[in-house]
Order: C-alpha cells, then sequence, then structure tokens
C-alpha cells in the first residue's frame, strides 16, 4: 500500500494548521478593545532646607513611607537657639524702658528735683547778697577797699548761680511734666522691632526642620548627617503615590478611540491575573516621534499622542516605570468611570 498520499496529506493540513496559526495571531487586537503600552509615571518632590547649616540627623532611609508633617530632619540649630535667648534679653530691656516712660517721674524723682532748686535758689541768693555786700563797701570807700577783680569775680559768680537755678528749674518741669508722647512712641517701635526679630528666629527655628510636605515613599537619600545644608542642595526625592498613572503612546488612526474618561484595564508582568482599575485623564493635543522605551516595532518609527491613565492602585503594587499593558474598552464597554 502507498502511503506517499496520506503523508503528504498530513503535511498539507500541518502547514494550514501553522499559517492559520500565524495569521490569527498577526492580526491586531478586537475591535472592542483598544491595547496600548507604556510605563508607570509617579510625581516626584526634591526637599532641601531652608537653611544654610550643618545637618544634625536625619530620620528616614530611602525606601520608608512618609506622612505629611513628618519630620525627616533637622539641622544644627545652636546658634539658633543662642540668637533666640539674645533676643528674648533684649526684649525684655526694652519692656523695662518702656514700662519706666509710660509710668513717669516717681514722687521721690520730683523731691529731688525740688530740693535741687531749692539749692539752686539758695546758692543764686548767697550770690546776690555777696556782690550786694561789696558794692556797698566799695561804695563807703570810695572804691579804696574792694578791687575790681573782686567785684568782677562776684558778679561772675552770680551770674552762674542764676544759671544754674534756670536750669534746675527747667529738670524740674520736665521731671513733673514726664516723658513726652514721643519718647514714648519711640520705645514703642524699638519694642515692636525686638519682637519681630524674635518672631523671626523662632520661625527659623521651625525651618531647621525638614518636614514632608505630603505622603510619599522616600526614593532617595541625597545627603547625610554633617553635611552642609542649603536651600539649593536637596536632601531626599520623595515619589508621591497618590496619583499614579500610566504614561502610554496612542498612534493617530487609532487617536479617535480615545477619550478622557474612559475606563481602562491595566496589567502587569509583576502581577499576571490581578489587572488593576484605571481612567484615560489625559491625552495630548501634539504629535511627538515615539519614545525609545515604546515596547512595539509598529509604533516607534511612528508620529504617536501621549495618553496618561490614572491608576487606581490601593496595595501600591506598581513601581516607577514598571512596563504596563493598557486595555481600554471601546464600543459599549467604554463606559466612562464616575
Amino acid at each position: 500500500m502507498n502511503r506517499k498520499p496520506f503523508i503528504l496529506g498530513a503535511i498539507v493540513v500541518v502547514a494550514a494548521a501553522a499559517i492559520a496559526a500565524w495569521y490569527f495571531h498577526r492580526q491586531p487586537a478586537p475591535a472592542h478593545e483598544l491595547v496600548l503600552y507604556g510605563n508607570v509615571d509617579l510625581r516626584q518632590v526634591s526637599l532641601a532646607f531652608n537653611g544654610a547649616e550643618r545637618i544634625a540627623r536625619l530620620d528616614v532611609e530611602e525606601g520608608d513611607r512618609v506622612t505629611a508633617g513628618q519630620v525627616l530632619g533637622e539641622l544644627d540649630t545652636r546658634t539658633l537657639q543662642l540668637q533666640i535667648a539674645q533676643s528674648e534679653a533684649q526684649i525684655a530691656v526694652q519692656q523695662q524702658v518702656l514700662q519706666r516712660l509710660k509710668t513717669g517721674s516717681r514722687p521721690e524723682e520730683i523731691a529731688q528735683a525740688r530740693a535741687q532748686v531749692a539749692a539752686a535758689q539758695a546758692d543764686a541768693e548767697l550770690a546776690r547778697q555777696q556782690l550786694e555786700r561789696l558794692l556797698a563797701i566799695r561804695q563807703t570807700t570810695s572804691g579804696r577797699a574792694v578791687s575790681q577783680q573782686d567785684l568782677d569775680a562776684a558778679q561772675a559768680r552770680q551770674k552762674t548761680a542764676l544759671a544754674q537755678l534756670e536750669n534746675t528749674r527747667k529738670a524740674q518741669q520736665l521731671v513733673v511734666t514726664g516723658p513726652r508722647k514721643e519718647d514714648i512712641a519711640q520705645a514703642q517701635a524699638q519694642l515692636d522691632v525686638a519682637v519681630a526679630s524674635l518672631a523671626l528666629l523662632r520661625h527659623q527655628l521651625q525651618q531647621a526642620q525638614l518636614k514632608a510636605p505630603i505622603d510619599a515613599v522616600v526614593r532617595a537619600r541625597l545627603l547625610e548627617p554633617g553635611d552642609m545644608a542649603s536651600p539649593q542642595r536637596p536632601v531626599f526625592t520623595l515619589a508621591i503615590t497618590d496619583p499614579k498613572w500610566v504614561r502610554a503612546y496612542v498612534s493617530g488612526p487609532d487617536l479617535g478611540r480615545v477619550k478622557p474618561g474612559m475606563a481602562a484595564t491595566l496589567q502587569t508582568d509583576s502581577h499576571p491575573g490581578q489587572p488593576l482599575a484605571g481612567r484615560v485623564g489625559f491625552i495630548s493635543s501634539v504629535a511627538e516621534f515615539t519614545p525609545k522605551t515604546v515596547q512595539t516595532e509598529e509604533l516607534r518609527s511612528s508620529l504617536v499622542y501621549e495618553i496618561r491613565v490614572l491608576a487606581e492602585d490601593p496595595d501600591d503594587r506598581l513601581r516607577l516605570g514598571m512596563p504596563v499593558t493598557v486595555r481600554i474598552a471601546q464600543g459599549g464597554n467604554a463606559g466612562s468611570r464616575r
């Protein structure tokens, strides 16, 4: 019996099956589903201290999760502490100055001023009497008993005593009247300046702590305790865990199949069979040449449009740069997520 026809027939059947399988696999995704390929993208924050000082401590490591407001590190604050103590002492002194001006003169000071006026009056009266006595003697002796020099000295003493009396009277008036309003206002302004300086120092003390602005994961720790920090030198890089999105690219012919708000399914190699839900959040209005990271050979030399698919990742499976397959339902299954 000749088996060649049977063998030939079997070869034909196998070849036909292989061609059918190849044709089936080369077909594009079903019309009811658009398949795209992209990578996970996260927002990142670079944190730096607001002042220039040496780092005293850092409290978190790479990979640690941090919450908004958590202290991540602190600068050396010894100099600030000393400046704050000095400022507090200056405020105390200025408060006493202002209080003394507002209170005015004490009764003892007024009494002392009056006593000084009385003493000046007595000196002036004594100088007057001495001058009159010399003038009388000179008149009775026809100028022989009193020299002109003695007379000039007595007149000078009287003028000095009268001037001293006038000064003490004015000083008494100032003591009784009390400080001027302008002096009180000046002292108050100086106190306000000191208080503002203290507030600035305390603010700088608070700024010596580096706090997380949002819930995130520490992606990089760039400095260490003992390093000199400054506003231009980031200490940490944080990866914000919410929101997360997948950056993918769609070709021009498929652009009309994607609209903001459309539901999507996200699949990763690290969790096969456990897709994540998502929705289209952004579609670029500008075409660009396909980036090298796109994994499909058909698109690498084409003009494409960037889209971002926001991901729902409550278990934090997605990592920055992770490749993701995005499936966007079409037709009746393409409802927007509410």
